[in-house]
Order: structure tokens, then C-alpha cells, then sequence
């Protein structure tokens, strides 16, 4: 089988618990233990690290809601750390694809609704001269896009808690595939960000 058509490289970044959790057993909300590891400077470079070669950022509607309704503010706060700042700038400016079937509209600045699944909206945009195509935390698109082997590299940042229940990325629809840890940093909270290339050989595990 032909490989799918590689260009542009495509980033899922999420955060998961030591159990593979994507949250906690209260449901999707259940996200507390996250946060003092994504608040930390290791956090925040890694945050870096993975967007600035980035030209593109795919949201789920749900993402879409509350990024814009936070980040647009955060450039221009004082005692915001620096790297908030510059991130708040770059997600204003970048081109934003949203996919939703509630929403008819997006208001935010260089923001589009999707008039395809993610699988085939990602094979458009290869097509398209630009740098990476990065997905912000929105599980369900990641999925989407892995079970349609579009996905070039995972940036996970493992945190250091057992979450003891709550939904996994890697469910048994994900195909099997390999994987080559290209890069980790340590962080000061103890969590570890982790980034993962696509192994040449596709849809193939030993």
C-alpha cells in the first residue's frame, strides 16, 4: 500500500498520566492534576519548543471556545510570563482550523471552520506550502487523524500521577504502530515532555 503524501509535518501535542490517562475518572473535566505540570517553565519551553515551526493549529470546537476566549487577552498582561505572552501572540496570528458540527461560524481572528474530517482536511493542507500543522489537545481529532495514519510526530507531556481512571488516548481503535523517541526534557515539577517520530515503517509493529 502507497504511504500517504508527506510534506508538512503533523504534531498531536496532549498531556497523559503515568496510567495513559487523558483526564480523570470524573470525566473530561477532571483535569486538575494537570495543571501545576503545564504552569511550569519546563512546560512552557516545551509549549515552545513544539509550536514556533508551526503555521497551522487544529482545535476541536471545544478548545476552539476556550482558547479564544482566554489567550486573545494574554498578550497584553504584564505579569504574564514572557512565554504566555509570545504564545498568546502566536495563536492569534496563526492560521487556526476549527472542526465542529455545532458551530457555523468562528470569530477569532485567522480562524476557519473545516468542511471535511480531520483525515482529509490534513491531506489538503499537506498540499499547501507552510510548516508544521500542530494539534492543540484536542483528543478527538488526534484520534481521528491516527486511526487515518496522519499523524507525523506526538509531543506528550507525561506527568508524574497515577489518575486511577478516566478515558485513554490509545484505545483499541488506534492501529498499531512504531514509534522513535526523538527528544526528552525533564521539567522541575517532575513531569517529562516527550516527542515521538514516526517510525519509516507505517502500520507495521515487530
Amino acid at each position: 500500500m502507497s504511504q500517504p503524501h508527506r510534506t508538512r509535518t503533523v504534531v498531536a501535542n496532549l498531556t497523559m498520566s503515568l496510567d495513559g490517562r487523558i483526564n480523570g475518572p470524573d470525566g473530561e473535566s477532571d483535569m486538575s492534576w494537570i495543571v501545576p505540570h503545564a504552569l511550569s517553565d519546563g512546560a512552557r519551553d516545551h509549549m515552545m519548543r513544539v509550536t514556533e515551526p508551526a503555521t497551522t493549529v487544529l482545535l476541536g470546537r471545544k478548545n476552539y471556545v476556550g482558547f479564544s476566549g482566554f489567550w486573545p487577552t494574554v498578550a497584553d498582561m504584564e505579569e504574564a510570563d514572557p512565554r504566555d505572552r509570545a504564545f498568546s501572540r502566536w495563536l492569534d496570528h496563526i492560521d487556526k482550523v476549527v472542526f465542529s458540527s455545532t458551530l457555523t461560524d468562528t470569530t477569532w481572528r485567522n480562524s476557519r471552520l473545516a468542511t471535511a474530517e480531520p483525515g482529509a482536511t490534513v491531506a489538503g493542507l499537506r498540499d499547501v506550502e507552510g510548516g508544521d500543522i500542530v494539534v492543540l489537545a484536542s483528543i478527538s481529532i488526534i484520534r481521528q487523524l491516527l486511526r487515518a495514519d496522519q499523524v507525523d510526530r506526538l509531543s506528550i507531556m507525561l506527568c508524574p500521577v497515577v489518575a486511577g481512571g478516566g478515558e485513554r488516548l490509545f484505545d483499541d481503535t488506534i492501529p498499531a504502530a512504531n514509534w522513535t523517541l526523538a527528544g526528552s526534557w525533564s521539567t522541575e515539577t517532575g513531569a517529562t515532555n516527550l516527542l515521538y517520530e514516526r517510525s519509516p515503517t507505517r502500520n507495521q509493529v515487530a
